[in-house]
């Protein structure tokens, strides 16, 4: 249409059940629903038309109104399928579904769900030092449908199930705390209760471990990344600036670098929404393109970027099926789904006995990064302290401190293993689902953040 570069309907429906259970019973239950549809317009000069109403009764007169920009057949069958009779989420709320029990009553569910969880959540109990436990699972099943002015129709439904357990050990008045989070792109009934519970037993575990844990000496170190540390270096440190919006605009250290070597020879990076059922994973974007993998560092050299619908337009490239939004509410942007370094050929194990003096982190926390430099500060979430090849003590406070790209430059061995950690990815205010991932990694010199 004469103007119009690209338009598109998105409709969503959305249920979210969540249950939070602590020693003293549930602490919080809730159900909610919602359904809401956008009109997303991109113009020959690249700005943007965003408008969206929420509730099933506006969203017919919604895309009616707006329907000029569509072929009217096709518009028609959005509708059909849009309709509440339409509607393949369960009336009773996921849980019925997730049971798999459609004819039992919603609260007879809900009730067999919260006393499995309290009994799950008290295998965190692991010693007599867990003081707190506190387990939340949330289920989330969604619905969207996507018409685009190219005729582009899409409808797809999508599950996700969530839960994180929280432990607080104490010992002499030292208290210490645990955090372990499992997250599947799966409707609840395809979980194990055993895996729940053995969530709660690693968060359990890791706050009485910190109990014993010391202080390390801060200084520049060999670090061993263990494949359990999860993708927190690849996702936070190089893989914002690998999305177009940053890469494209000259805000990413990545910007015009295409081609050019950014990495060690042994590192691979690819971003693939189809490996199912990882958290970041999905059939189709949030703009209607099928989902593919893309490699975007092969054997250190630069391949591509991240592009959705309106970064392509821009630049003169397509998109690769990364434009993803957090709901009807929101533009999508240029995103990550799974992102991971490619596994090696050097055994987990030789890698953490080539350690002389260094640390070992299993597992990584939050921090702070700054795309346009690459630089960050990570926190280490559980870290061990290693001489001669052998682990000695659990380490507390200590932090990473470094360059994504620089450290990615200096990588000189990289394990056969592999291992994603789910997450909720936040940019320009919205979140979205995703999985980071590599294997263990060497990195021969890295600041670590300590005592002084």
């Amino acid at each position: 249409m004469k103007g119009i570069r690209f338009g598109d309907l998105y409709f969503e429906e959305r249920e979210v059940f969540q249950v939070v259970v602590e020693p003293s019973g549930v602490e919080d239950i809730s159900w909610t629903k919602e359904e809401g549809i956008s009109l997303r317009l991109i113009t020959d000069e690249l700005s943007i038309n965003f408008h969206y109403t929420t509730g099933r009764e506006n969203i017919e007169s919604f895309a009616l109104e707006r329907g000029k920009y569509f072929q009217k057949e096709v518009l028609a069958e959005f509708l059909s399928l849009a309709s509440s009779t339409s509607s393949r989420l369960n009336p009773d709320g996921p849980l019925a579904y997730a049971r798999g029990d459609k004819k039992r009553a919603r609260g007879d569910k809900v009730s067999d769900l919260v006393q499995s969880l309290t009994e799950v959540a008290k295998a965190s109990l692991v010693s007599q030092h867990i003081k707190h436990y506190r387990l939340q699972v949330a289920l989330i099943q969604k619905r969207i449908g996507i018409l685009t002015t190219e005729k582009n129709l899409i409808f797809e439904e999508r599950f996700y199930t969530r839960g994180i357990a929280f432990c607080v050990a104490e010992k002499d008045g030292r208290l210490e705390r645990g955090y372990e989070v499992l997250a599947y792109a799966l409707p609840f009934q395809e979980i194990k209760l055993e895996e729940l519970e053995r969530l709660c037993e690693k968060a359990g575990r890791r706050a009485e471990l910190m109990l014993s844990s010391r202080r390390v000496k801060a200084g520049v170190m060999p670090v061993v990344l263990s494949s359990s540390a999860g993708g927190t270096l690849i996702h936070e440190a190089v893989g914002h600036g690998l999305e177009a919006d940053h890469a494209e605009e000259g805000l990413s250290i990545y910007s015009g670098r295409l081609g050019e070597r950014v990495a060690s020879p042994l590192i691979t990076v690819l971003d693939d929404p189809t490996l199912s059922p990882l958290y970041g994973s999905y059939q189709y974007d949030d703009e209607g393109t099928k989902a593919k993998p893309v490699v975007l560092i092969e054997k250190g050299i630069l391949k591509e970027f991240l592009y959705d619908r309106y970064q392509a337009l821009k630049w003169g490239k397509t998109s690769n099926g990364r434009g993803r939004r957090e709901s009807f509410r929101h533009i999508p942007i240029p995103r990550m789904s799974n992102t991971f370094i490619a596994k090696g050929e050097t055994p987990a194990e030789e890698i953490i006995k080539s350690l002389d003096k260094g640390l070992l982190v299993k597992k990584m926390g939050g921090g702070e990064v700054n795309p346009l430099t690459g630089d960050f500060v990570f926190e280490v979430r559980e870290g061990y302290y290693v001489e001669g090849g052998e682990v000695l003590f659990p380490v507390k406070g200590a932090t990473l401190v470094g360059n994504g790209p620089k450290v990615l430059e200096i990588i000189d061995l990289v394990g056969d293993d592999l291992h994603f950690d789910p997450g909720t990815c936040g940019k320009d205010g919205q979140g979205v689902p995703v999985s980071d991932g590599q294997p263990t990694l060497r990195i021969p010199e890295l600041t670590v953040g300590g005592e002084g």
